[in-house]
């Protein structure tokens, strides 16, 4: 099985965290995805909003604490609050 890991983080990450999940063992998928934000950061560069990076990732079951703490590491998050990270229970794939 496998889980989503996402997170909405500060628009900095997004080529850190690309190259960070192409050697971590046990990522299926990595994407990124860039918007705004108007309550998580304080640093808005179009007035009321501050460009983030929505980033979902696809990864075993298995190494799932492993590709989190990576994306923790590759966001820079212990030691600036850049975002937030989230985790998915493990998702059921069928076939029909």
């Amino acid at each position: 099985m496998q889980v989503e890991i996402g997170a909405l983080v500060h628009k900095d990450c997004g080529s850190d965290v690309l190259e960070a999940m192409q050697q971590t063992e046990g990522v299926a998928v990595a994407m990124i995805e860039m918007g705004r934000s108007n309550d998580l950061f304080s640093d808005r560069q179009f007035g009321e909003y501050g460009e983030a990076a929505i980033i979902t990732i696809i990864a075993d079951e298995a190494h799932k604490g492993a590709v989190f703490d990576r994306l923790f590491e590759a966001c820079n998050l212990f030691d600036q609050s850049k975002g937030l990270i989230y985790m998915t229970e493990p998702v059921i794939r069928t076939t029909l």
